[in-house]
């Protein structure tokens, strides 16, 4: 897989810009020539060049510095939100399709709830109701986004329930454990992860999104979305400021989606046939 992966070029595009983005969030403190936060009202909305490579916002702070840290922004919260939405779903939503029963109609029950509102009315209701913090941005992720995972999950299992190395594993008398954990999950990882991340790139726009909206974030945070709500009031005097955070976020969900997507065509039969 991994070989099929360097092979594919779209794999490789995608992969480069995740990389590119993944360093910029990890050396942002090196990376950046100036403190993201740094107020300097005399230097406001200078052009690029010297100190300031991409020039300076209406408060004189760097540009290019707060891209680098809104990098790390989006990332550690995009990362860990879909690895708790990813560790979650595949543990119920793989459980309730072997245990069956009662406990896949509890969990049928649950699901019907929370896909009864839209995943960007649950998240932003729970922010808003939470207050700012990334803890808090991260369980209103969780909590908009696992249900929809859990119950694809849910179906991949019920496919893997009925093949024949399952029926031979519980006539060798392996424990339902040992049957979910050992093999119905590892069978189905590679669709999970392929689904994960196409779905990094939705996270990183969703939580722009909260910032850009004023919620989640301290005010003056450094993330794309706070700076694109920052520089709309002068995008008519100074559109660059609008679309340097912009242009990051489209590459950002560029990459993951064009990774994803490659990643289906490698695993995914099917995929790799059309």
């Amino acid at each position: 897989m991994f070989r099929k992966t360097l092979k594919n070029p779209q794999a490789v595009t995608g992969l480069s810009l995740i990389v590119l983005f993944l360093m910029a969030a990890l050396f942002a403190p090196a990376l950046a020539p100036n403190e993201p936060d740094k107020i300097d009202i005399l230097a406001k909305y200078l052009p690029p060049g010297g100190a300031f490579p991409l020039g300076t916002d209406g408060l004189g702070r760097c540009v290019l510095s707060r891209l680098l840290y809104g990098a790390r922004s989006s990332m550690t919260i995009a990362m860990p939100s879909l690895a708790i939405v990813g560790l979650c779903g595949v543990v119920l939503g793989t459980s309730a399709a072997y245990l069956g029963g009662a406990a896949e109609r509890v969990f049928i029950i649950v699901c019907d709830i929370f896909m009864a509102f839209p995943p960007l009315v649950i998240a932003i209701s729970l922010v808003g109701a939470l207050g700012t913090g990334i803890v808090n941005i991260v369980a209103a992720v969780f909590f908009s986004a696992w249900v929809w995972f859990a119950r694809l999950v849910r179906t991949w299992a019920l496919a893997e329930k009925g093949k024949d190395y399952i029926i031979s594993s519980q006539i060798a008398g392996c424990s339902r454990t040992g049957i979910i954990f050992r093999h119905i999950i590892p069978n189905i990882l590679p669709q999970c992860v392929v689904f994960l991340s196409t779905s990094v790139a939705s996270v990183i726009i969703m939580v722009s999104g909260f910032a850009f909206l004023g919620l989640g974030f301290p005010a003056g945070t450094a993330e794309w979305g706070a700076i694109l709500n920052e520089a709309q009031a002068n995008f008519h005097t100074h559109p660059e400021i609008l679309l340097y955070p912009g242009f990051c976020i489209l590459l950002a969900a560029v990459g993951f989606n064009l990774f994803g997507e490659a990643l289906r065509d490698i695993v995914t039969p099917e995929g790799a046939g059309q």
